[in-house]
């Protein structure tokens, strides 16, 4: 996967996650990801196509997710719920807008799906393309989550 790709969906987090929800996401080194198990207890994942074909997914630990939404929203929450999963697809949706965009100024057009959001311990990420998928590991002082890329350009 071109480096491009990776570039545009780390940006896109840190801008997305600094504006909306007030946190400085920390990235980790980028590893190659070869099985299906989340990283997180919450997940949001949408498909990409165009320049480039695949899916994204974000993975979020429980206390990392619920302090963003705490903070988007403006007051304490304290479990996960439907109110979360809501925010985790807004956040994967806001995430893969401002990446595609970033693409866009390389000459890169890059449609997405909209996203789905899966929850719970051990929970599986099936990405659209059926290769190894590129892991962006990230940290704000309540917890941590992932970008979770598994693209190919066309």
């Amino acid at each position: 996967m071109d480096v491009k790709f990776i570039n545009a969906f780390l940006e896109g987090t840190v801008n997305v996650l600094k504006m909306m929800a007030f946190v400085d996401p920390k990235p980790g080194a980028p590893y190659v990801k070869k099985d299906r198990v989340a990283s997180g207890d919450v997940s949001g994942i949408i498909g990409l196509t165009g320049a480039a074909k695949g899916s994204l997914a974000l993975s979020f630990s429980e206390a990392c997710i619920l302090r963003i939404v705490s903070n988007m929203l403006g007051e304490e929450i304290t479990t996960l719920s439907h109110d979360v999963s809501d925010a985790v697809g807004e956040i994967t949706n806001m995430i893969s807008g401002s990446a595609r965009k970033i693409l866009e100024t390389g000459g890169l057009n890059v449609t997405a799906a909209i996203p789905s959001v899966v929850a719970g311990k051990n929970h599986s990420i099936i990405h659209v393309l059926a290769g190894p998928s590129i892991i962006i590991p990230f940290s704000i002082e309540a917890g941590s989550f992932v970008v979770d890329v598994c693209l190919t350009e066309k």
